[in-house]
């Protein structure tokens, strides 16, 4: 567990307690030994979370304070509660679960009545699981990590007639429409940007080569070109 999300929770924790809650339980909650719980909630008195309490009596907030929950609108939760089902649905996999830890703990700090109202919206996206579906997610894991990282990709591709090719490219953005995703990529052979459909991607790997951004042919650039035409699909 991060140590951001360790702090988060032990703050949860503390929030509306009457009685002091023992180190040695929040140490079995987290899974980490006493001596990191101490260090935990010493850093957090001193960037100013108002808990008190010493090793061996345990920990509340002051009276009288509390950590102001998070002051979302309704609309705005069922907004968010609905973009994690779509994340889930489509993206990758390590998107989908960072999006659902993400609601779990705006959740967990929400007045009831908006937590009721997380739980009733009737926007749904589907989640299935099968082979296909497994290895889609881990190629948008990829693809994703290699715009993160910069690293130009080889890939065996299929245009829409099915023509084969192989390809470098410089990975810019992914993009979802509705129903299909697009990696938008400066194409090294084409010496263009281009899109590239995952699914018509065979392999997909990366060349060990890290390349930079020009003003020519980066994000920016490739979003300008978006916006004049519509680019070809490979």
């Amino acid at each position: 567990m991060r140590r951001a999300d360790r702090l988060f929770l032990i703050i949860h924790a503390l929030r509306g307690r009457r009685t002091a809650l023992q180190a040695r339980s929040l140490a079995q909650t987290l899974g980490v030994s006493l001596r990191t719980v101490y260090r935990d909630v010493a850093d957090l008195q001193l960037s100013g979370v108002p808990i008190e309490g010493e090793a061996g009596v345990g920990y509340v907030l002051r009276k009288g304070s509390d950590i102001p929950p998070l002051m979302f609108t309704a609309n705005e939760l069922e907004a968010l509660v609905v973009g994690s089902r779509f994340v889930r649905a489509f993206a990758g996999t390590r998107l989908a679960e960072s999006a659902q830890s993400a609601l779990l703990k705006i959740e967990a700090v929400l007045p009831p009545e908006l937590r009721e109202r997380a739980a009733r919206t009737r926007i749904f996206a589907p989640v299935w699981r099968d082979q296909y579906r497994e290895d889609f997610a881990a190629l948008i894991d990829r693809l994703h990590a290699a715009i993160v990282g910069s690293q130009v990709l080889r890939l065996e591709y299929r245009d829409e007639g099915g023509k084969p090719s192989t390809r470098e490219v410089e990975p810019l953005c992914l993009s979802f429409w509705g129903g299909k995703w697009t990696l938008g990529a400066w194409c090294r052979l084409r010496g263009d940007f281009r899109n590239f459909r995952p699914d018509r991607i065979g392999t997909c790997v990366p060349s060990g080569e890290v390349f930079v951004e020009t003003g020519e042919r980066d994000l920016a650039a490739y979003l300008r070109a978006v916006g004049v035409g519509k680019l070809d699909l490979g």
